[in-house]
């Protein structure tokens, strides 16, 4: 009998814990309808153009969007106003802003000024990551830390630096989505070899980058 009250204490206890762990569950399984915002890296060139291409399929449910790129980068705000002036005539409650840093690297440039012109993308980019917030891509599935997506530019370096310095002064953890340019057959580019260490998801569109980089993700081709 005197046992009794102490298997009773325990019972009611995991019945506690199975009733709090089936809530936590039900909680996460449902869908979230709230706008999630989220942080993209544009570059020159190709770059732009198909992180914009991977940005068209996703849902209004990504909104806002915080663009970064190079200030010099005309070309590329021009391609994201107008990709953000046709989403517009979909969702029509779509929010976007755009966010420029020095550039890092110059066409030509030689190696050893680029190396003082990035660490002054890398400070100057540093407030600009702390203060936007953005939630994480559903394709992440982890919510309230900071979050990058990526694909390969220069400027996403100094970008993606910043923000791990931000977790490494316990500021904000940062989840960081690299997808390696479809151009990328066999070899990374710089960034991606950089970037390759640190990306908490390093995704390739090649099975041959698969092959020489185990830590990548291959999904195919997806933009």
């Amino acid at each position: 009998m005197d046992a009794l009250p102490a298997v009773l204490g325990a019972a009611a206890l995991l019945l506690l814990l199975l009733t709090a762990r089936l809530l936590l569950a039900r909680r996460n399984s449902s869908p979230r309808t709230a706008p999630l915002s989220l942080l993209v890296v544009a570059g020159s060139g190709g770059h732009t153009t198909e992180i914009l291409r991977l940005l068209s399929s996703l849902s209004q449910s990504y909104s806002p969007r915080h663009y970064i790129f190079a200030d010099s980068d005309k070309m590329s705000e021009d391609k994201i106003r107008t990709f953000e002036q046709k989403r517009a005539e979909t969702f029509s409650n779509s929010q976007f802003t755009l966010n420029r840093i020095p550039r890092c690297r110059e066409v030509c440039q030689s190696w050893s000024s680029s190396v003082l012109t990035t660490l002054y993308s890398i400070l100057y980019s540093f407030p600009l990551t702390f203060r936007l917030k953005p939630d994480l891509s559903l394709r992440v599935g982890e919510l309230g830390k900071q979050n990058i997506l990526c694909n390969g530019p220069g400027t996403c370096v100094p970008v993606c630096i910043s923000a791990l310095l931000l977790e490494i002064l316990a500021l904000k953890k940062v989840i960081i989505v690299y997808v390696e340019s479809i151009c990328r057959v066999e070899t990374l580019s710089l960034s991606g070899k950089i970037l390759y260490y640190f990306s908490d998801y390093f995704i390739v569109q090649w099975p041959a980058l698969k092959e020489k980089y185990p830590k990548s993700i291959y999904l195919g081709r997806i933009v």
